[in-house]
């Protein structure tokens, strides 16, 4: 993120279906939110708030129930068809397979503003679908047809695509949701450079929060209470993450970034040790019911030690000690004491 410069933002949208004059619905209003050049912008919310309907409706696909969109500070109704595929590009979550085109095929496609539908590409327009293919590395696979590459190899494609349209603003709904976690990540950081070094406005909806607290400038947040925004760091201190799922099992650490399930701690033990080992210890016992409790006597302690340079957990309970060469081996045991002897449980 280089600029605040405003590029796309909204005013007091409701987004949802219009019909006849008594047949209107909105499903979510108030919307005030804006993205910046050079900036990535993630949209998070629970399913069916209306993340894909808010999508379409920037780029024109649906129209607002009331309020304005605006590029530029240029209602986008004011622009024509033409000129709004110049400037705005859209990346669907649907599919496309297609058994005779081409990965260069497709990423020609992008050039449909320019060269109108006939399509015949003109020096300028092959320098752009060229340059679109280098920048998300797929020169490899441009003779390949579509139905013969990867789910992640398909996506980079449309990406592609899009950046051959030569838009200022690009917008995805769900880019990484057919993906496996490697081809996730690459994506979205893909997406966080093509933001910052061609200076793209980057608008996406995701589900992986983690990812989007990792790569995005500021998060669009929609809760049935209303939008927020700023950035992953000013919301997570604001504790807006956990406001999603006040009522479910699930629960926000603002310390880690990430979502937790809430755990019903009904016995207890202490730990020590070297703080990774520490840290991936508490995880596994907070699974299986058991508290860590760090500062205070208990009846059954946890030493980390390394022996031969092997980690090994000493499990001391009562006069008896035993050692244990994993974390796996440790559940084990202490399952095996809590359930002989119910003195361990905690009230």
């Amino acid at each position: 993120m280089s600029t605040n410069n405003r590029i796309l933002h909204t005013r007091n949208v409701s987004i949802g279906f219009s019909g006849k004059k008594d047949n209107t619905r909105a499903i979510y209003s108030d919307i005030n939110v804006s993205a910046g050049e050079s900036e990535l912008v993630a949209l998070f919310g629970p399913n069916g708030i209306g993340k894909s309907t808010l999508l379409r409706s920037l780029v024109r696909l649906l129209s607002p129930v009331s309020g304005d969109i605006y590029l530029y500070e240029n209602n986008i109704n004011s622009l024509s068809g033409n000129n709004l595929a110049k400037q705005v590009g859209f990346v669907s979550t649907e599919t496309v397979s297609v058994n005779n085109l081409t990965v260069y095929d497709l990423v020609s496609l992008g050039r449909y503003p320019y060269t109108g539908w006939l399509g015949r590409l003109h020096q300028q327009d092959i320098e752009k679908v060229e340059d679109a293919i280098n920048m998300v590395g797929i020169s490899s696979l441009r003779n390949k047809y579509i139905n013969q590459i990867s789910d992640g190899e398909r996506q980079r494609t449309m990406i592609a695509k899009t950046l051959a349209q030569d838009t200022a603003v690009i917008v995805l709904d769900e880019p990484t949701a057919f993906l496996d976690l490697p081809n996730k990540y690459e994506v979205v950081h893909l997406l966080h450079k093509l933001a910052g070094e061609r200076g793209k406005t980057i608008v996406f909806s995701t589900h992986d929060l983690n990812i989007a607290i990792q790569e995005a400038d500021k998060i669009w947040l929609m809760l049935p209470e209303g939008i927020m925004q700023g950035s992953p760091e000013d919301l997570i201190l604001e504790g807006s993450f956990g406001k999603m799922f006040e009522h479910t099992n699930l629960m926000f650490n603002t310390g880690k970034g990430e979502f937790r399930i809430k755990r019903d701690l009904r016995r207890r033990t202490g730990l020590r040790g070297p703080k990774k080992e520490v840290w991936w210890t508490r995880n596994a016992l907070e699974r299986i019911g058991i508290e860590v409790r760090d500062n205070e006597s208990n009846d059954i302690m946890i030493t980390i030690t390394f022996i031969g340079g092997k980690r090994s957990w000493k499990v001391s309970a009562g006069n008896s000690t035993r050692h244990l060469e994993s974390i796996y081996d440790l559940c084990v045991h202490l399952a095996d004491i809590y359930t002989r002897d119910q003195d361990y449980q905690t009230s």
